[in-house]
C-alpha cells in the first residue's frame, strides 16, 4: 500500500486530507497558491480556427496554432468539460472500477468511448498518449509547485517531450467557487458555450445550494461535521484548510472538525490520522466519507469503535468526494446534500 512519508506532501496526504489513502508518492511542497490565477484571471481566447491561447493557475501560458480538439485530461477534468461539452480523447486516474464500470471521478463520460492511459496512480502510457497525437494536456494540481496530478514525476519529462502543452487547474488552497470558474473558463477558451440555459441552471442551482447550506449552518450552528477517510489500518480526519470543498463549506459557515495543526503537521498539514482504536477521538454529529475507490467504504467498515460513533448509529454518515468535478452540475448536489444532512441532523455529539 503506501510508501514511506516524507517531510514534502505526498499523494497519500492530498488524498487522505481530502482522501485518497494508501498510496505515496512525492509532491512538491505545500506553500500559498493565492497568486496567479484566480477565478478572473488567465481567461481563454479562442476562435473557430486561428491561434489560442490560456493562461493557466501556474502563470503559464499554453499556445497551439488553433483550438486544441485532440485533448486528454486527467479523468475528473474530462468529466467537467464534458459537461460542457468539450469532449476529451484520452484519460488517466481512477476511470473505471474492478469490474469494468465508470468510477465516481468519471462523472457521465463514456469510459469506453476514450482512451485510458493509466487507471491507477503511476501509471501514464507513453505510447498511447503520443500515438493520439495531443493538442492539449490538462490536469488539476495540489500544490503552487505546478505539479500536474496523476502526470508521474519520474516519466514526466518523456510526456511533455510529446510536444503538446499543458495546462494547470489549482485545486489547492482556495475555496471551490474558484476552481469552478477556471474550469468553466477552460471550458469556453476550448470553444464551449458556458452560456447555454443548462450551464445557467447548473450554476443557479449551485448557487441555491450554497445559500441553503449558510441556512441551514446558520440554523443548527452546534451540529459538527467530521470528515473523513478510511482504509484497512487507519482512519484519517481531514482538516478543513486546503481542500477546496471544505474552505468553502467553512465559509459557509459549516461547523467543522478541526484537527490541531500540530496532529496535522505529519500528514503535511492536511489530515490527522488515527488508528481504529482511537476513532472516537473527536465529537461529531455527521461524517462525511470519502466515496472513491481508493477508500473503504462505511459499509463495509468492520471495526467495532466505527459502529460503535454516535453519528453512525444515527445513521448521519454521508458522502464526500474530496476531489469533485469541477461543473456546476456535479458541485451543486455537494452542496445540497451535506445541506439535507444538517437540516436533517439531531445532536448526537
Amino acid at each position: 500500500m503506501s510508501k514511506p512519508r516524507i517531510s514534502r506532501l505526498s499523494r497519500r496526504g492530498v488524498l487522505a486530507a481530502g482522501g485518497v489513502i494508501g498510496l505515496g508518492a512525492a509532491l512538491a511542497a505545500c506553500g500559498d497558491d493565492k497568486k496567479d490565477g484566480g477565478a478572473d484571471s488567465g481567461k481563454g481566447t479562442a476562435a473557430k480556427s486561428g491561434p489560442w491561447s490560456f493562461k493557466d493557475d501556474r502563470g503559464q501560458t499554453a499556445k497551439a496554432g488553433k483550438v486544441p480538439s485532440d485533448i486528454v485530461a486527467f479523468v475528473g477534468v474530462g468529466a467537467a468539460l464534458h459537461d460542457y461539452g468539450v469532449q476529451v480523447k484520452g484519460v488517466f486516474g481512477p476511470t473505471t472500477t474492478k469490474d469494468g464500470k465508470a468510477d465516481v471521478q468519471a462523472g457521465d463520460m463514456d469510459v469506453t468511448k476514450v482512451t485510458v492511459l493509466g487507471n491507477e496512480w503511476g501509471q501514464f502510457n507513453i505510447e498511447k498518449y503520443a500515438a493520439l497525437a495531443p493538442d492539449l494536456l490538462v490536469s488539476t494540481m495540489f500544490d503552487d509547485a505546478g505539479t500536474l496530478w496523476y502526470v508521474p514525476e519520474e516519466s514526466k519529462k518523456k510526456i511533455l517531450a510529446v510536444g503538446a502543452p499543458t495546462v494547470g487547474v489549482s485545486v489547492y488552497d482556495r475555496q471551490l467557487t474558484q476552481p469552478l470558474e477556471r474550469m468553466r473558463a477552460l471550458a469556453k477558451s476550448l470553444g464551449a458555450d458556458v452560456d447555454t440555459d443548462k450551464v445557467k441552471q447548473a450554476k443557479k442551482r449551485f448557487e441555491d445550494a450554497a445559500a441553503r447550506l449558510r441556512a441551514a449552518a446558520k440554523a443548527k450552528p452546534g451540529i459538527k461535521v467530521l470528515v473523513g477517510s478510511a482504509s484497512q489500518d487507519l482512519f484519517y480526519v481531514s482538516g478543513s484548510n486546503l481542500s477546496i470543498d471544505l474552505e468553502y463549506f467553512k465559509a459557509l459557515g459549516v461547523h467543522i472538525v478541526e484537527p490541531p495543526e500540530q496532529a496535522k503537521a505529519k500528514g503535511g498539514g492536511w489530515y490527522e490520522s488515527l488508528s481504529w482504536e482511537n476513532v472516537d477521538k473527536y465529537a461529531a454529529d455527521i461524517i462525511m466519507m470519502d466515496n472513491r475507490t481508493s477508500a473503504i467504504q462505511p459499509a463495509a467498515i468492520t471495526q467495532a469503535t466505527w459502529k460503535k460513533l454516535p453519528a453512525v448509529k444515527a445513521g448521519q454518515v454521508i458522502a464526500r468526494n474530496p476531489e469533485p468535478i469541477l461543473s456546476y452540475d456535479k458541485c451543486a448536489p455537494l452542496l445540497e446534500d451535506l445541506a439535507k444532512a444538517i437540516e436533517t441532523a439531531k445532536k448526537v455529539s
